[in-house]
């Protein structure tokens, strides 16, 4: 790509991007794509996951999802995102959300949710990537000027390529498409605090939320880490539980739904 081009899609990026404030936490991102774009990038890779999954027809899990879905999407107060949530029959220990309120939830994960409220803690971790605009931060900093605004959309429709895959990366899907890879320390970290927190808005117990890492943990031996390899399982968890007492006036304060539904027979 000449020079001059290349200048001129960092002059379009920079013209059309702006340093964005989460209302949510305060902090501010410089991110190069619109809310809008991301959003349909989202939709987009959305549908080629579904497209190449089997969905789940468990009424009574599907159920839970639907319920946890709306509480905690309304806790996240994003009433203009398109909500979606699908559940998806697969042996991976695995969720993501993508731009916009694209959800899935793998089937493989539910014995170590074991109840309504640790779904809720997952749902709640994923939302939080989606409105604090982790996938946006990413294709940031993954794309550069490599890629202009007007042609992302366009690339999500090539059969397969390079461009592509790097884009399903930034989203937080892997070239596998399905397979979640990590985000940064640092938006895990960050999601697994506002996840505890729309949780806890949502009125299902926050105390569920670290015991999911402790499940999760004595399961980790030659497996791959849930949402992420990194940070561990036990730090997750000692920090959730740290959290816990910021987020428990929240929790008393909503319609409590405690535990909810118990997934174990």
């Amino acid at each position: 790509m000449c020079f001059f081009r290349l200048l001129g899609i960092f002059t379009l990026l920079v013209l059309l991007s702006s340093c964005v404030t989460n209302p949510e936490t305060g902090k501010k991102s410089f991110i190069l794509i619109s809310e809008g774009q991301e959003a349909q990038l989202g939709a987009q890779a959305y549908q080629e996951v579904l497209s190449k999954s089997k969905l789940s027809h468990r009424k009574d899990w599907n159920a839970v999802l639907q319920r946890v879905g709306k509480r905690i999407s309304e806790a996240a107060h994003r009433s203009d995102f398109q909500w979606e949530f699908r559940l998806i029959d697969s042996p991976e220990k695995n969720a993501f959300c993508l731009p916009g309120g694209k959800v899935a939830v793998y089937t493989g994960i539910i014995p170590i949710l074991k109840n309504e409220a640790g779904m809720a803690a997952v749902i709640g971790h994923e939302v939080a990537h989606a409105t604090l605009r982790h996938s946006g931060q990413r294709l940031t900093a993954n794309l550069g000027t490599q890629l202009g605004v007007l042609v992302l959309g366009q690339v999500l429709a090539q059969e397969d390529s390079q461009d592509k895959r790097l884009i399903l990366a930034a989203l937080g899907l892997g070239a596998q498409v399905g397979v979640i890879l990590p985000f940064s320390r640092a938006n895990e970290s960050e999601a697994d605090e506002i996840g505890l927190r729309y949780m806890a808005r949502a009125g299902y117990d926050p105390y569920q939320a670290p015991k999911i890492w402790e499940r999760f943990g004595a399961q980790e031996k030659g497996g791959p880490a849930l949402l992420s390899t990194h940070p561990t399982s036990d730090s997750r968890k000692q920090k959730l539980q740290e959290l816990i007492p910021e987020v428990l006036p929240v929790y008393e304060k909503s319609p409590q739904w405690g535990v909810g539904v118990d997934f174990t027979p």
